[in-house]
């Protein structure tokens, strides 16, 4: 009998559901699908496990989903690497007494196989209807294929399990039963409907907020925005995923350029409601502001606390996050005197303004990023040991970009868009082909900014692209537009100059005629060629304007 569902969305508030499944799964799926078409707009994805997390996570960037149903262990391995809700569809014991039924007119004995975790109430139930059951568990497919050519050789002459196990059964000559039912299938497609209508009920809650939080305190970007398929990406974005579900702090390691700030707004919007995923975030970097007015920007001050202190004082950044999440960038930055009343905030769960003496109760998650060795920092005595403790509950190695090669080439490619589209230029229809004849002089480089320097050169490319669209986007162009490149293809240096020398063009290298390549240059003697404007010298240097006021500071100390 059909479960009672909710009733019909708006048409514009008609829920996006994706389901994911394989083999005879998707059958059911698709017959359930037919019932529910006026309560939502469902799509089949007939994807498994790793395909299906690339599949779903590149159409999110652009598209629009409020859930996904899967089952078993498919279910299970989506469900830590997506940002979206994923509904399990679980069988009921009835699903498994009808299952062992039909089993036994097959067979006296009887494999049970089920990811993961035994049905502990199967024991019982086998012991009182006298059923002979082997119960088994599995990780991966090929443990799978294993504990069912170990019943095989014990006798068993029939499989009860979800799709994998019933496909695998049959490839072993065996009867697959294939446990789940119509009815659980529709409790998933019903979760799923009342999880969209929640997360559309909070989203109308948020917006009859307007004000009270501002645009300029909201994370804009998501796990989604986290680009690229190599496998230390993968990992970075199940940890994203799994310590947002946690309250405790995090420190984000990493190089200048690996987008420290990305991964911790995506990990305050990946959070459950409760931990304030929808409230403020607030980002301050701990390197760029003078020491005497980060303290008052940190934990506010009351009026008179100082010399042009606001009159009626001035709330911190910590009162701006409360009940949502801080971002101390450049944390090692941080002077040891601050470092001390930081350390009392995060304890007491109090802050007191600069001048003041009431204390203002927050509750604030912390997230804190570093470029240094924070460890060394603790043995050399310039950052507080039980500080470094209590911000690194859960901590976070941002790989590198060299460290990920396989996503250089993509990553470029669709920075190169993106720039493209935001001088109005459209690309070349064989740009894909274009980009893939330069991968050795992008593989060679070893992108010292990371992926913010790849973003930096893609969009001194689209500038030169946008004024010549006739022109092809090949080595000797880049090298033309990008001389840092040079030497990083495996190529004679006679015909790395014969490249430069005939891409020139109409159109100067900006770093040839400026005599040299930027990481040649001094950081003073940039910016002084740029009238002292930090961001054009930062962005000519492919770096952050902290880490140029960072060499900046260690040119004046030499």
């Amino acid at each position: 009998m059909r479960h009672a569902s909710p009733p019909p969305f708006d048409a514009a508030d008609k829920p996006v559901i994706w389901t994911v499944a394989v083999s005879r799964l998707s059958e059911l799926f698709r017959d359930i699908t037919l019932e529910y078409d006026e309560l939502a707009t469902i799509e089949p994805i007939n994807l498994g496990f790793d395909e299906a997390a690339r599949h779903i996570r590149e159409r999110m960037a652009t598209e629009r989903c409020d859930a996904v149903i899967a089952a078993g262990s498919n279910a299970a391995y989506l469900k830590g690497r997506l940002s979206v809700p994923v509904v399990i569809a679980k069988a009921s014991g009835f699903d498994v007494m009808q299952a062992l039924a039909r089993a036994r007119r097959v067979s006296e004995r009887i494999g049970v196989i089920t990811y993961q975790d035994k049905m502990t109430e199967l024991a019982e139930f086998t012991a009182t209807f006298g059923f002979d059951v082997a119960q088994r568990t599995y990780a991966t497919e090929e443990d799978a294929r294993a504990q069912i050519n170990d019943l095989k050789a014990s006798g068993v002459r029939a499989i009860v399990g979800a799709g994998l196990i019933t496909d695998l059964a049959e490839e072993a000559g065996l009867t697959a039963v294939f446990m789940y039912s119509a009815a659980s299938i529709r409790r998933a497609f019903d979760d799923a409907l009342e999880m969209a209508r929640l997360t559309q009920l909070e989203a109308n809650r948020a917006r009859s907020r307007v004000g009270v939080v501002a645009d300029t305190l909201r994370a804009r970007h998501g796990l989604n925005d986290l680009r690229g398929e190599s496998a230390a990406m993968e990992k970075t974005r199940q940890a994203v995923v799994l310590y947002a579900k946690s309250p405790a702090t995090v420190l984000i390691q990493g190089e200048t350029g690996c987008g420290k700030e990305l991964v911790a707004q995506a990990i305050h919007r990946e959070a459950p409601r409760a931990l304030g995923a929808n409230r403020p975030f607030v980002a301050v970097n701990c390197g760029a502001i003078a020491e005497s007015l980060l303290e008052s920007e940190l934990f506010g001050h009351e009026e008179g606390a100082f010399t042009g202190a606001r009159r009626g004082g001035h709330a911190g950044l910590f009162e701006a996050a409360n009940r949502g999440t801080l971002f101390l960038d450049e944390i090692g930055e941080m002077p040891l005197a601050l470092q001390t009343r930081l350390l009392r905030v995060l304890e007491e769960r109090e802050v007191v303004r600069v001048g003041g003496t009431r204390p203002i109760a927050i509750n604030v998650r912390i997230i804190s990023a570093t470029h240094c060795d924070l460890e060394q920092r603790v043995r050399e005595g310039r950052f507080r040991a039980d500080l470094f403790y209590r911000l690194a509950v859960l901590r976070l190695a941002l790989p590198p970009l060299r460290e990920r090669a396989d996503d250089i080439v993509p990553l470029a490619e669709w920075s190169l868009k993106n720039a493209l589209a935001a001088l109005g230029a459209r690309p070349h229809p064989n740009l894909h082909a274009e980009i893939s004849a330069c991968a050795p002089l992008l593989l060679g480089y070893g992108w010292p900014g990371n992926v913010r320097e790849l973003r930096n050169l893609t969009e001194r490319l689209a500038l030169f692209l946008a004024a010549e669209p006739l022109q092809a986007l090949t080595p000797g162009f880049v090298l033309g537009v990008a001389p840092e490149l040079q030497g990083s293809a495996s190529m004679a240096a006679a015909g790395a100059g014969a490249a430069l020398a005939a891409a020139s063009g109409p159109f100067p290298s900006p770093a040839a005629s400026a005599g040299g390549t930027g990481s040649q240059e001094s950081a003073s003697a940039v910016l002084a060629r740029f009238g002292g404007r930090r961001d054009a010298a930062a962005d000519y240097l492919g770096i952050s304007r902290t880490t140029l006021w960072r060499r900046l500071r260690a040119e004046q100390g030499s």
